[in-house]
């Protein structure tokens, strides 16, 4: 007696629409544009740190044009692992899956550590570690509750960080001089002395760091109405807001003052507004509130991000199915929000992670989920180009434009990067790579798992 397989079942509820869209894609990034990226100043200089900005952002706006075409055409809650799986099979979505995880789990411990830094401004005796711990607390209860609430919180604090930067720039604009951003630009400010181009190398984690997590709105493509017709402008429209935000407050900090000073530190704008006004002034004090709403909406929208990555491993098999089980009434996966939580949680308290190359524990979470984004985007282009060889009847509502030079540009750009990143972090890339051995030697174990998962047809191959 033969046995229908079982369907996936798609529990996601589709509520979000175009506006909700971009503030996910936006939101998800907009932390990057209140910290983080400093880090590279020290290594590159202000000039220096311009030119890695400059290779970055190119090879993030080349990337989403191209990475559209294949959120449109397969809209799956796995994003980057459902094109890799449909491309190259379960070993490819096993990459991509890790991958991805990777990002998305050691991002929002370093966003977490900069809300502490934030709110150590106004509370000096605060402990920005059990900040951290509590904004996991809220944030997973809060997306616990339903996308749509989540959504709609996402687009309104998006909006007021975004407001924010604005109004930065215009307050610090009076201190503003073109000899404070270029005095000793092409030398940073560490205790390590690197050349030109190596600096620049080195600062490249940091500037990517201003974008991203930007893909991982392709991870609400199963709760987006009509997602072939919404995450095309989502996507387009998020990342030239997030290039201008980029260029704008790096430029507008470098230039107030002593930008040595802001290097190295998880606060960089407070800082910056501070050396223009004054510790006293209420610009001041409305930055680091308001500047919470950066930090909260990418938290915040990372969290769902990796949410929905481990609800969608969990349904194909690759992790235990205990993670794909949805809240019956609210329709989220709270059993991968936890889940997330607890490695992050994890890292944030993670002392022994300073020693990693002298620098900062925040640097160096930042540099772990760059390794893994950047091994995303190699493999997502790679995708692109075997799905476009190997099923040219698939449906694709958008289409990468300039085929084959973007997603060659953005593919090229992601290698460089990742030499440049594993050339200047060699013990974060062994422990990036030993982490992966560890999770092939699960995925190689649990074929089984996988076999007995429910048949999804947008991932396209069987084992």
């Amino acid at each position: 007696m033969s046995t229908t397989p079982k369907q996936v079942s798609r529990e996601l509820k589709p509520v979000l629409g175009v506006f909700s869209l971009w503030g996910i894609a936006v939101g998800l990034v907009i932390s990057g544009e209140y910290f983080g990226w400093s880090y590279g100043w020290a290594s590159a200089g202000t000039l220096g740190f311009l030119v890695a900005t400059v290779f970055v952002a190119l090879m993030y706006t080349t990337f989403i044009f191209s990475f559209t075409e294949l959120s449109t055409a397969i809209p799956h809650a796995g994003g980057p692992f459902a094109y890799a799986r449909r491309a190259f099979g379960p070993t490819g979505g096993f990459i991509a899956g890790f991958a991805t995880l990777v990002e998305f789990v050691f991002a929002p411990p370093a966003i977490s550590l900069a809300i502490g830094a934030y709110l150590g401004l106004q509370f000096p005796s605060l402990d920005p570690k059990m900040a951290a711990l509590g904004a996991y607390a809220i944030f997973i209860t809060l997306n616990a509750l339903g996308v749509g609430i989540a959504a709609m919180f996402e687009l309104v604090v998006t909006l007021l960080a975004v407001a924010e930067l604005l109004v930065f720039a215009g307050v610090v604009a009076p201190g503003w001089s073109m000899a404070n951003f270029t005095a000793n630009g092409w030398a940073g400010s560490s205790e390590f002395t690197m050349g030109t181009w190596a600096g620049i190398f080195a600062s490249i984690p940091f500037a990517i760091w201003f974008f991203l997590a930007i893909e991982g709105a392709a991870m609400a493509a199963e709760e987006a109405k009509e997602p072939r017709r919404t995450i095309p402008v989502a996507y387009i429209t998020g990342i030239l807001t997030l290039v201008a935000l980029a260029f704008l407050v790096m430029i507008m900090a470098g230039g107030v003052g002593d930008w040595k000073l802001l290097s190295n530190i998880n606060d960089p704008l407070p800082q910056a507004m501070k050396m223009v006004v004054g510790e006293s002034s209420t610009w001041l004090h409305m930055l680091v509130w308001i500047g919470l709403f950066g930090l909260v909406a990418s938290f915040h929208g990372i969290i769902l991000g990796y949410s929905r990555q481990m609800f969608a491993l969990a349904r194909a098999g690759y992790l235990p199915a205990y993670f794909a089980k949805v809240h019956p009434r609210f329709k989220t996966p709270v059993r991968a929000l936890v889940g997330g939580g607890v490695i992050g949680v994890i890292a944030v308290f993670s002392d022994e992670w300073v020693s990693f190359g002298g620098l900062p524990l925040t640097a160096n979470i930042v540099t772990m989920a760059v390794l893994g984004a950047l091994v995303m985007y190699i493999i997502s282009m790679a995708a692109l180009f075997k799905l476009r060889a190997s099923e040219p009847l698939l449906e694709r509502p958008f289409r990468a434009p300039f085929y084959p030079l973007f997603p060659g540009i953005a593919l090229v750009c992601g290698l460089v990067c990742l030499f440049a990143v594993v050339y200047f972090n060699a013990m974060l890339s062994v422990l990036f790579l030993g982490l992966m051995a560890l999770a092939y030697g699960y995925f190689r174990l649990t074929s089984a798992q996988r076999d007995a998962a429910p048949v999804d047809a947008m991932l396209g191959v069987l084992e």
